[in-house]
């Protein structure tokens, strides 16, 4: 007798797990990537920092960082106190309301953003290397489906 189907929500489980699984070892590999690298952050630190590389526009308020990061202000306070005794970013005025404070990358934040993004280009190169070329692009519309969700626009995959 030939085994049962399994079921849609076992089948959605098994997914969840295997994302949860693929994440970790995403993480795992940038942590050996960034081993060599003398880049004192930490992952939250790391994640700040890539939000402020993102804003393009003009540098972010604190507020913003802390509605991005989805924590309380006073936790972007003790990151940006952080990355800035370490020189990656400076607080600025804002040039329209003296009473915002901006956050903005230095020289040497660049940089670091610069060995983050190499770190996670290669942890990623070394788990998608099993991947034919034609796989890679099939995983990346899914994630992109997945990312911006049903009905959205793809957003070009910026590094993060």
């Amino acid at each position: 007798m030939p085994s049962p189907e399994p079921s849609a929500s076992a089948n959605e489980a098994n997914v969840a797990e295997q994302l949860v699984r693929l994440t970790r070892r995403m993480q795992r590999a940038q942590k050996r990537h960034m081993a060599h690298l003398d880049i004192p952050f930490t992952p939250a630190q790391s994640r700040l920092l890539r939000i402020v590389g993102h804003c393009h526009d003009a540098p972010p308020r604190m507020a913003d960082l802390a509605e991005r990061l989805e924590v309380v202000p006073r936790a972007v306070t003790t990151l940006v106190d952080a990355l800035e005794s370490n020189g990656a970013v400076r607080r600025v005025p804002d040039p329209t309301n003296r009473r915002v404070v901006r956050i903005e990358l230095t020289d040497t934040g660049r940089s670091a953003l610069r060995a983050l993004r190499g770190a996670r280009r290669a942890a990623a190169e070394e788990i998608l290397a099993p991947l034919t070329a034609a796989q890679r692009e099939v995983l990346g519309g899914l994630l992109a489906t997945l990312v911006d969700g049903p009905g959205e626009p793809h957003r070009s995959a910026a590094p993060a």
